[in-house]
């Protein structure tokens, strides 16, 4: 496993997990302390995966493709890092973001398939369908043994969260 993570300047990285994990959340709080611009990978779906994943219908790799080709070119437009959050649930996936930005960094947001329902289910402004959550953890292969990613209890409390992510990005380890 890769170790080093460079402590005189951050890397970019995704915050990552299944719909519900708190991407967001803890993306937009890790941006926000550590003075990193934040992109909101679901802002750049395509109208066809938003109205797909609306009515209740699993994206495919197919669909994602130019997806994640939007989020990698992003990734490369900020040689200063980024926090990106991005479901990246398959390691063919997250292999591609990589690619577009070496040492890339991945903080994988890990909550059960109960609480993530629960989540989801609460949310009212989002064009994600609850019924998706199970295709979620499907599709999800964990990112298990692959360099430079923390796992966290995404069921901690935001601030928590936030603290471990950013004394992970400044440690210049991985676990």
């Amino acid at each position: 496993m890769d170790s080093a993570i460079s402590s005189t300047s951050l890397p970019s990285v995704v915050v990552m997990g299944v719909a519900g994990c708190g991407k967001s959340s803890v993306g937009a709080a890790l941006a926000q302390a550590e003075g990193l611009p934040l992109i909101e990978g679901d802002d750049f779906h395509g109208e066809a995966n938003r109205a797909k994943m609306a009515q209740g219908i699993a994206l495919t790799d197919a669909d994602r493709q130019g997806w994640l080709d939007r989020l990698a070119a992003l990734l490369q437009q900020h040689p200063q890092g980024v926090v990106l959050t991005c479901s990246a649930l398959k390691m063919a996936y997250r292999e591609r973001l990589r690619a577009a930005r070496p040492g890339l960094a991945f903080l994988y947001l890990q909550i059960d398939r109960d609480a993530a329902l629960a989540r989801v289910a609460n949310r009212s402004a989002h064009f994600f369908s609850a019924s998706l959550v199970d295709s979620q953890f499907a599709t999800l292969e964990p990112p298990v043994g692959e360099p430079r990613v923390l796992t966290l209890d995404a069921t901690a409390k935001l601030a928590e969260l936030q603290q471990q992510a950013s004394a992970w990005l400044h440690a210049g380890t991985t676990e």
